[in-house]
Formats: structure tokens, sequence, C-alpha cells
């Protein structure tokens, strides 16, 4: 087994990096520009842009994957929203061109998705509920599942939801960090409270990759966090976990943030079929800051 993994300068990445590393498993991170990440040593990185066909092909072509975890994507959704051509480049046209290849090779293909496919009215959602994106940020996601779909090669698709964690020179920051960051600093922020997730610990969303890819698991899983919560109540147990005081915290609606991308209200995700199929078992919320805050 050779694993080949997009988008390893992010979050996920980094995460799936580690764990690659730590089980042993011969890898090859790939990502834009040079490698961000502190820990990867240098001969398991290589600049691949996912939009380029030769890139891909050179790369595959050098490393010889059996198993590829795509998880490099555009996941900013009002800018997704604003460069609808960047997004269904990054998305879109980046899995067309892995699909094409993985097909080629009989390479099995681990897929990363999201909850954002859904239009939020019926959450929490398994796996064969049907999908209804509100934004184009889920509408380009969805698109790439059905490219993944229409392979010929062994495949799984993996949805996420609100992915949270911390590594060493971020570039982005997530929900958790902004509130802890915000409530040290007795800021007013404003928190919506008609928005309901299963936020998700990315070395849990790393593991589940691996899961699927090792088990060269076929279909859709659902990778989340399995604590369902608002976002309001999200920020609420920051604070408590932190001994942190809300009293600066004020409770908003969605409406009145006057977003570019419409956000799904209730989606979150039953792990049943993960469980089960994969052995998927992720932490509760509060072990999922707790993995965090050794990592400060």
């Amino acid at each position: 087994m050779k694993i080949l993994v997009t988008g390893s300068n992010g979050l996920l990445g980094q995460k799936l990096s580690a764990l690659l590393l730590e089980k042993g498993i011969p890898f090859l991170a790939t990502g834009v520009g040079e490698n961000r990440n502190p820990s990867l040593p240098s001969d398991l990185y290589r600049t691949m842009d996912v939009t380029s066909k030769p890139s891909i092909h050179d790369v595959f072509l050098d490393f010889q994957p059996t198993h590829v975890i795509h998880g490099a994507a555009m996941t900013n959704v009002d800018a997704c929203e604003t460069d609808r051509e960047g997004c269904w480049t990054l998305n879109v046209t980046a899995t067309e061109l892995l699909v094409e290849i993985c097909s080629d090779k009989n390479i099995h293909l681990t897929h990363v998705s999201t909850d954002f496919i859904f239009d939020g009215k019926n959450g929490p959602y398994r796996e064969e509920d049907q999908p209804n994106p509100l934004s184009f940020y889920g509408e380009s996601k969805l698109k790439a599942e059905e490219v993944v779909k229409a392979g010929s090669m062994p495949h799984a698709i993996l949805r996420t939801v609100l992915v949270y964690g911390i590594t060493p020179h971020m570039s982005r920051s997530n929900i958790v960090l902004w509130a802890k960051g915000a409530l040290e600093k007795g800021q007013t922020i404003s928190v919506v409270n008609d928005q309901f997730r299963t936020p998700t610990l990315a070395e849990d969303l790393a593991m589940g990759c691996y899961l699927a890819a090792t088990k060269h698991a076929q279909g859709i899983f659902n990778i989340s966090g399995k604590d369902f919560m608002s976002i309001f109540q999200l920020v609420e147990r920051v604070a408590k976990y932190f001994h942190l005081s809300t009293e600066n915290v004020v409770q908003v609606s969605s409406s009145t943030l006057n977003q570019a991308a419409q956000r799904p209200p209730i989606t979150g995700f039953i792990l049943d079929k993960a469980a089960a199929e994969l052995g998927y078992a992720p932490h509760s919320f509060e072990e999922g800051i707790a993995v965090m805050e050794k990592q400060w």
C-alpha cells in the first residue's frame, strides 16, 4: 500500500500525514507550494497542482500510489460564492482529473466531502438522505461526489462537518480557536443560535480517511463528531471547558449576519454506518478540546 495525499498543507492534511507516519504506511504528501508542515520530512512531500493534468501525472508516475486520499478543496463558503470559477476549478475540475487517473490505474480513491450538500431541513443526516445544497460551495462538492461515483476506480466518499483542530503555522482559524481567542480577550461576539452541527476533530477525520483507505472501503460514509449542538452551544462548551465568561457572547439568528452564502440550519451526521463498517469511533467534543489543549 502506498498512499498519496492531496491538500497536505491544510489542517486535515497535516493530521493525516502525522497519522500515516505513526502507522508506518508509505505515503506522499502533496500540496500547493512549499511544505508548510514542520513535522513532515522533506522527502515525503511533493508540490502538486491538482488542477493541472501534467502536474498530477508527473507525481503519480514517480510515486506509483495504490491509494489516494483527496482532501484538497476550496472550503471558504463565502469565497466560493463570490469566486465561482475558482471554486469549481479546485473542487470539481481537480476531482475530475484525479478520478481520470485513478480509474485508468485502478487506484482506490478516498474523497472528502461535506454536510453542506444538504439544505439543513432534516438533519442530522444519514448517508442515503437526499442532497439539496443551498450554496455554490455545496453545489461544487455535490458535483465532485457525482464525479467520483461515475469513476470506474474503487472509491469511498467521506462527508464531514465543521472541522476543528490546531497545527503549527496555521493559515486559517476555525470555530474552536476563534471562540477561545475571543472569550479570553473578553470581546463581544455575535454567535448564531439557529445552526446545528456535529463538529469534527481533525484527528478524527484523519482517522476516518485512514480507515477508509486501509480497509479499501466502498461507498459513502459520514465521518464527523458525535455530539450535536448549536454554534452558540459550541461556544458555551468551549467557555465552560476553559472556565471563561460568556457575558459578552450575544445570541443572533443567521439572517442578521449578511453572509454571501446561505448556510444549512440543521446538519450533523448519524455515524452508525461508519462505526459498523469502518470501526470509526470519534472523540466527544470535550475530549477533542483536550486533544487540542495538549498541542497548544
